[in-house]
C-alpha cells in the first residue's frame, strides 16, 4: 500500500527482522527430522550459513573451519591476507589500537598494494586445509582477480560491493559485464549487494550463481548513516525472493537468495529464511568464535576506505569456538551460539521440514515481540538484552 509522505512523494512501509514474527501450524516436527541443507551453485552445504568476507571474520584457517562445519567461508581479496605475508601480526595492531585511532591506523594498513600472488597462495592454503575455497572481490577488480583465483582453483567467487546493478553508469573505468564474467569463470559466481525485485531479476539474468540481499543492516557497517541508502532486511528479503521465484517461473532456473548483515542471534538467521532467503550470510556471530582472525573485534569492507569510511571497528568478544556458536552446545541464554540447532527447532516448532517448507510459513508484523513481557530481562540486563 502507498503512504504519502507528502504532496510531492510516495512512499511504502518496510520492515526489519524486530518488527516480525513467525508463527506456528497445526503441524510440528521433532527437530532432529529437519533438513537445513541448501544448494548453492552446484554445491551441497549442510547448514545454511555462510561466513561474511571481512578481515575479522575470515582467515584460510577459518575458512576451511566453516566448511569443516557444513557451510562456506568467503576470503576478501581486498584484505590484509593478500596485502600482507603476515598478516595475523597486522590483525593483532588493528586489534590493539585505540578507538580514536583506529581508522587513521586501517587507512594506512589498506594502502599497502594487493600482491596478486597472495590471491594464489590464500586459495591453496583453504583448499589444503580441507576448505571450499570462497573468496571476493569488488566488481572494479572482479575480471584481474578472477583469472588469478579460476587458475588457482577457487571453488566460489563472489563479486561485492555496497550496491551492485548491471546498469552502472561510468564515463572513465570499463564496466563488469557479469553475463562474460560468469562465463569466463567456469565457477559458480555468487553476485551483492541489493534490495530490491527488479535489481534482482536482472541479476539473475547474467548467469549468476546467487544473489546477495542487504544494503547497511551489518553490525560494523555505517553506510544507512553516511549515505543514508537501504531498506530493512525483512522486506528486502521478501521483494526479492519475489524475484528468484519469478525467474524460476520463468526460466526454470533457480536463484537461491542470500541474506547479507542484520542478524546477530538464531531468531534473526530464522526470521531471514521465512521471510524467502535460501541462506544466509553472517559476519559479527563469527567474530565472536575463538579462531576468529579478528581477536574479539569485528570491522566492515567500506572501513579502511582513504576518503569515505563506512564502517566501524567494534568490540564483540569471544565466546567460543566455532563449532559451539554454530552446532552447539549454547553456552548463553541469548540465542549468540548453537545457531543450527535454533534454526532445526523453530523450524520443528513451525512444521516446517525443509528449508523450502520454512519460506512457506505465516509471517506476522509485530512491533512488541522483543519488549512483550520482558520487563524483568530488560531491567536486569538478561538474556535478549545482554
Amino acid at each position: 500500500m502507498d503512504i504519502s509522505l507528502g504532496k510531492a512523494k510516495k512512499t511504502r512501509r518496510v520492515y526489519g527482522f524486530d518488527e516480525i514474527s513467525l508463527v506456528p501450524s497445526i503441524v510440528t516436527i521433532n527437530p532432529e527430522d529437519t533438513d537445513v541443507s541448501v544448494t548453492i551453485g552446484g554445491k551441497k552445504f549442510e547448514m545454511p550459513i555462510i561466513a561474511s568476507a571481512m578481515d575479522g571474520v575470515i582467515s584460510p584457517k577459518t575458512a576451511a573451519l566453516m566448511s569443516k562445519n557444513g557451510g562456506l567461508g568467503v576470503l576478501n581479496l581486498h584484505g590484509v591476507w593478500t596485502r600482507y605475508e603476515d598478516a595475523e601480526k597486522v590483525l593483532k595492531e588493528i586489534a590493539a589500537v585505540d578507538k580514536d585511532k583506529y581508522v587513521e591506523l586501517m587507512q594506512k594498513i589498506y594502502l599497502e598494494p594487493i600482491k596478486k600472488e597472495l590471491i594464489a597462495k590464500r586459495i591453496k592454503e583453504i583448499k589444503s586445509l580441507g576448505g571450499i575455497a570462497a573468496v571476493s572481490s569488488i566488481p572494479q577488480d572482479a575480471l584481474e582477480f578472477g583469472k588469478i583465483a579460476r587458475d588457482a582453483g577457487v571453488d566460489i567467487f563472489v563479486v561485492q560491493s555496497t550496491v551492485l546493478s548491471t546498469k552502472h553508469k561510468s564515463t572513465g573505468s570499463k564496466i563488469l559485464d557479469l553475463k562474460e564474467f560468469c562465463s569466463m569463470m567456469k565457477v559458480p559466481v555468487l553476485v551483492g549487494n541489493c534490495v530490491t525485485y527488479e535489481v534482482a531479476l536482472t541479476l539473475m539474468g547474467t548467469g549468476v550463481a546467487g544473489v546477495l540481499v542487504g544494503i547497511g543492516p551489518g553490525a560494523a557497517c555505517t553506510s544507512r548513516g553516511v549515505l543514508g541508502v537501504g531498506v530493512p532486511m525483512a522486506t528486502s528479503i521478501a521483494d526479492c525472493a519475489a524475484a528468484r521465484d519469478s525467474y524460476y517461473k520463468e526460466n526454470n532456473v533457480y536463484v537461491p537468495i542470500i541474506a547479507d548483515g542484520g542478524m546477530a542471534v538464531g531468531g534473526d538467521i530464522c526470521k531471514a529464511i521465512a521471510c524467502g532467503a535460501d541462506a544466509v550470510m553472517i559476519g559479527s556471530p563469527i567474530a565472536k568464535a575463538t579462531e576468529a582472525p579478528g581477536g574479539g573485534f569485528h570491522w566492515g569492507m567500506a572501513t579502511p576506505s582513504p576518503t569515505l569510511p563506512r564502517g566501524s571497528r567494534i568490540r564483540v568478544g569471544t565466546i567460543g569456538p566455532l563449532k559451539e556458536i554454530l552446532h552447539g552446545p549454547a553456552r548463553f541464554d541469548d540465542g549468540s551460539m548453537n545457531f543450527v540447532g535454533a534454526l532445526r527447532t523453530s523450524m520443528g516448532t513451525l512444521g516446517a521440514a525443509s528449508i523450502k517448507e520454512m519460506q512457506q510459513v505465516e509471517v506476522v508484523i509485530a512491533p512488541s515481540i522483543l519488549t512483550e513481557g520482558k520487563v524483568y530481562q530488560k531491567a536486569q540486563q538478561l538474556g535478549m538484552y545482554k
